[in-house]
């Protein structure tokens, strides 16, 4: 792990924030109704994190190797520019999103939890692991964040890169 002025300066480049989604933007649980249905629970602070970086210009990619229709709509709620299901290894959309942002591995922040994420973890600029990641993940990262995923990590993420691309002040005036 990086020390915070090292991963702040690693922050002040990224472009583009690649989420998985349970376990980072969720609290890891999947419900299933009695119609095999599920149902998973996100953070409306995340949700906020995601849709400031948004406004912010960062744009924001949701990577998950199980799909599930509770991610569409949630997604465009935060204003995430992509959302990729069903993908594995998630290093196959890589260099897809590298062209089509124009941006290279230094300005790519990837969010993850457990062993689906590890390839994806070890190639990017800034690679984080949620509180509650599994300790492969953890021994990848350059941060750990000190909330849990879907409890508030997603936003802390936003918050430092935004205070390290000096975007935050911006951001608080929108909200007064």
């Amino acid at each position: 792990m990086d020390n915070l002025e090292k991963v702040k300066e690693k922050a002040s480049r990224i472009k583009l924030l690649l989420l998985d989604v349970d376990g980072v933007l969720t609290d890891g649980r999947i419900v299933y109704d009695s119609k095999g249905r599920d149902s998973k629970f996100f953070d409306v602070h995340d949700g906020l994190g995601v849709y400031v970086l948004h406004r912010a210009g960062i744009k924001t990619i949701l990577i998950t190797a199980k799909s599930s229709k509770t991610i569409i709509p949630r997604a465009k709620d935060m204003h995430v520019a992509e959302v990729f299901a069903d993908i594995f290894p998630k290093t196959k959309v890589l260099d897809k999103l590298l062209k089509k942002y124009n941006c290279d591995l230094s300005q790519v922040c990837f969010v993850g939890d457990d062993l689906v994420d590890l390839s994806l973890i070890k190639k990017v600029g800034l690679p984080i692991a949620v509180n509650n990641a599994a300790s492969e993940i953890k021994e990848a990262a350059s941060y750990i964040t000190e909330k849990a995923g879907g409890r508030g990590a997603v936003r802390e993420i936003a918050e430092l890169i935004l205070k390290s691309q000096n975007k935050w002040s911006e951001i608080l005036k929108i909200y007064g």
